[in-house]
């Protein structure tokens, strides 16, 4: 029975996640973690400084649980657009070419971030400014009922370009989102089965770790002046070198203002999402074209990545 298992496992192993499977994954993990990325985004925002417990009881004390969705049409537009985009592009580019190294995978990643940056602009400008919502005084809040509202208002009141201020930002963080996350969680999960760790959730959850960590110190610079100037009031900067400068005057840790909540939600959910993937990779992957040898076609003959 153990000896029909262990084929069972390792024959699934070697299956190929389907090209949306990674903004499946993503969507889940975003509907558990949503609350933290609501905090992350105050705290980056917000003038006074609060931790992120302060944060939360005071939106708990003034809006109630359900504010701490706010922005979660949003969010998930977010998903299916940006992430399902870079997963996407990374999944079919690796069938595409050769990722066997880890300069490969962080080119790959990079590429599939910059794109899925720019697709997943417009959501990523409604996620936050629905998120932002709940702190601003009432008279200044734009209340969108919900993420195609917000799109649709944007356009007739600002013009449909604006629909990517901030999307340079964006595509940046994405290149180096996607390389921290995807291209650390294939080399991580690779070492450390080579390392002799077995290919089951420990690891997926250890390489998850190291992904999130990564992807969390290589893009908080970004995402704080990415958050700042998407929030932006007109006029309130000439433009991204503006928010820079502006950034920095208040000190250096400034652009790492949020790290741990970033991190506390990057964490989880990229750990959610990575363990979703390999769920639906191992569940509702294909296998890949199997080696003739002799008048047989098998499977076990293919090789790990």
């Amino acid at each position: 029975m153990s000896i029909r298992r262990t084929g069972l496992m390792s024959y699934n192993q070697k299956r190929i996640a389907r090209w949306y499977f990674g903004g499946v994954a993503s969507s889940i993990a975003a509907l558990i973690t949503h609350p933290i990325d609501l905090m992350k985004v105050l705290m980056q925002t917000q003038a006074e400084k609060l931790s992120m417990v302060r944060t939360t009881q005071k939106i708990l004390r003034e809006q109630g649980v359900l504010a701490l969705y706010n922005g979660i049409s949003a969010s998930m537009l977010r998903q299916y657009t940006y992430t399902l985009s870079r997963f996407g592009i990374y999944t079919v580019g690796s069938g595409m070419m050769d990722t066997s190294t880890m300069g490969r995978k962080t080119l790959l990643a990079a590429i599939a971030g910059g794109i899925g940056g720019y697709v997943g602009a417009p959501a990523d400008l409604i996620n936050v400014r629905l998120q932002n919502d709940v702190k601003l005084p009432q008279e200044k809040r734009r209340n969108y009922k919900h993420a195609i509202d917000g799109l649709v208002r944007i356009t007739r009141e600002e013009g449909w370009r604006s629909l990517f201020n901030g999307s340079s930002m964006t595509a940046l963080r994405g290149m180096l989102m996607t390389v921290g996350q995807i291209a650390f969680y294939e080399q991580s999960k690779s070492s450390l089965v080579h390392l002799g760790m077995p290919e089951n959730m420990g690891t997926y959850i250890t390489a998850s770790i190291i992904s999130a960590t990564v992807a969390t110190t290589l893009t908080q610079p970004i995402d704080v002046v990415k958050t700042r100037r998407m929030n932006a009031a007109p006029g309130e900067y000439s433009g991204l070198a503006d928010v820079f400068i502006k950034t920095s005057r208040e000190g250096p840790l400034a652009f790492f203002k949020g790290y741990t909540p970033s991190l506390m939600r990057l964490m989880p959910h990229t750990v959610l999402l990575f363990l979703g993937l390999e769920f639906l990779r191992t569940h509702f992957g294909y296998l890949p074209e199997p080696k003739q040898v002799g008048p047989y076609y098998r499977y076990d003959d293919v090789d790990d990545d």
